[in-house]
């Protein structure tokens, strides 16, 4: 009989939009994937034709899931929110600092502050309940995502859509909406993605200022901010110029934040790098996977992918997919080589490569540095 026999395997696609309230709780209460079993070659060899291709389709989606991953910056970060948000206590009639995440593209700043607000959702239920003393449902977060050149209004209009509330009237009629929202079903946190979408200009970044000042007043909740060179873009000066920019009272309110990408300079950037890869390789379900894969192309990865997480994390997935459909079942340099990653990373990579050939870098222990030094 084979050793599959009678296995049935399903894909598990989850699609949601967590800019609404259905989705985001789907992300909060969803169900923990469960990594697929390590089949053989042989044990493959005995499925039928139809399991097997749900086999690799369940592969496909594990793979495209993998993750989060507590990375010492995730980390770090996490304990930062934490502090803030966990400290903002004040009665309604005190406004609460808020927090802005400003990184770099391909970080995984979403990635991070998803997982953060996640955990703090199911902490807020697990402590008071799913619903208020007033019979309605908790909501401890609320998640907007932005688009480019988001308006007052617009962002307003988001938070309404989130609750499924209706996103008629003008900015003050939706603003009023969405504190009753707040106010019935206990927000503690709001989430505002991509905040580098509001208002690029330096006048609409003073009336956004004053606008995210006027909700900080008026929600009782902690701003989130995530962003791409938010500061460089005037919204934490009020549009100031950087010599009136300790006045302004928006930057006085929000704590910046960033994540850095992962560095090869040094013994400790290299360990969490090496750490990484190895957490990585123990989640991929391969059929010739072997101790050691990932780790041993360390310095190869970190050239096609610049220590950022979300090249990384992109350039697994694919070579994973590649591997399962081309019947390698194993990552080596060569396959990988046949995968493109984005084209920053690919921009960076004949550099890094060059580097690291000439022994000026390197993701081994003891690299480069270390030599200098006893030379």
């Amino acid at each position: 009989m084979s050793a599959v026999s009678g296995t049935v395997f399903e894909g598990d696609d989850r699609q949601y939009a967590l800019t609404r309230l259905s989705g985001w709780l789907e992300l909060v209460f969803g169900p923990e994937r469960v990594q697929p079993p390590r089949l053989t070659r042989r044990q493959m060899g005995e499925l039928p034709e139809l399991e097997l291709r749900r086999y690799q389709d369940l592969r496909a989606v594990w793979h495209a899931n993998l993750g989060p991953i507590k990375t010492p910056q995730m980390i770090a970060l996490h304990e930062a929110l934490t502090e803030i948000v966990d400290s903002n206590r004040q009665d309604g009639d005190k406004a609460k600092p808020a927090a802005l995440l400003d990184a770099y593209p391909g970080i995984g700043k979403s990635t991070a502050i998803r997982e953060y607000a996640r955990d703090f959702h199911r902490e807020q239920v697990r402590l008071h309940g799913q619903t208020t003393p007033e019979g309605h449902r908790r909501v401890p977060v609320v998640y907007v995502n932005l688009t480019g050149n988001t308006q007052i209004r617009g962002l307003n209009a988001s938070i309404c859509r989130f609750y499924g509330l209706p996103t008629s009237g003008d900015a003050d009629t939706l603003a009023e909406r969405a504190v009753d929202a707040v106010l019935s079903m206990r927000t503690a946190v709001f989430v505002i993605d991509d905040v580098h979408f509001l208002a690029p200009g330096k006048s609409s970044a003073v009336r956004m200022a004053n606008h995210l000042k006027f909700l900080s007043n008026v929600f009782p909740v902690t701003l989130l901010y995530v962003g791409v060179g938010v500061a460089d873009r005037g919204i934490l000066r009020e549009g100031l110029s950087p010599q009136q920019a300790l006045l302004a009272q928006f930057g006085r309110r929000t704590t910046a934040l960033t994540l850095r990408p992962f560095q090869i300079d040094d013994d400790q950037g290299r360990k969490q790098w090496r750490v990484l890869l190895k957490t990585i390789e123990k989640k991929i379900v391969l059929a010739e996977k072997h101790p050691g894969m990932l780790v041993d192309l360390a310095d190869y990865l970190f050239a096609r992918t610049t220590g950022h997480f979300a090249s990384l994390m992109a350039l697994i997935n694919r070579s994973c997919l590649r591997a399962v459909r081309s019947g390698e079942e194993k990552l080596d340099k060569d396959l990988i080589d046949t995968v493109k990653n984005d084209a920053a990373a690919e921009e960076a990579r004949r550099e890094l490569e060059a580097a690291i050939e000439a022994g000026l870098l390197s993701a081994r222990p003891g690299g480069p540095a270390r030599k200098r030094r006893s030379a």
